[in-house]
């Protein structure tokens, strides 16, 4: 039996590191999807959608319930998004769409041992 190989765990941080950042420069650009696709960017100026979220967090922690109505309606928005996408013919991309893909091909690619 051939003895083990040691493992190279400097490479295995830095494939950890960089995935890290990918994954953190998708969810900026799906944040920016997202607010394109909400007519956030265009209604609001940084600041205010800056105090909104801050809000938002401030109420979510005092109030769960008011959280889980808000994913209700963003999921509601999501699912018309994709819809419409079908029925129109045209080619509107929505955040949600490539997340899913994105994590189904993903999925595809993990190895089952993990």
């Amino acid at each position: 039996m051939a003895p083990r190989r040691p493992r190279d765990i400097d490479a295995e941080l830095r494939a950890l590191q960089d995935k890290a950042k990918l994954l953190r420069t998708r969810q900026k650009a799906e944040l920016g999807e997202l607010l394109l696709a909400t007519g956030a960017a265009d209604s609001l100026d940084p600041d205010a959608l800056a105090g909104l979220l801050l809000h938002g967090l401030e109420q979510a922690k005092g109030n769960p319930q008011a959280a889980e109505s808000w994913r209700q309606r963003g999921e509601a928005f999501f699912r018309r998004e994709r819809a419409g996408t079908h029925g129109s013919g045209g080619t509107k991309a929505t955040p949600a769409a490539p997340r899913a893909a994105r994590r189904d091909a993903e999925d595809a690619a993990r190895p089952a041992a993990e």
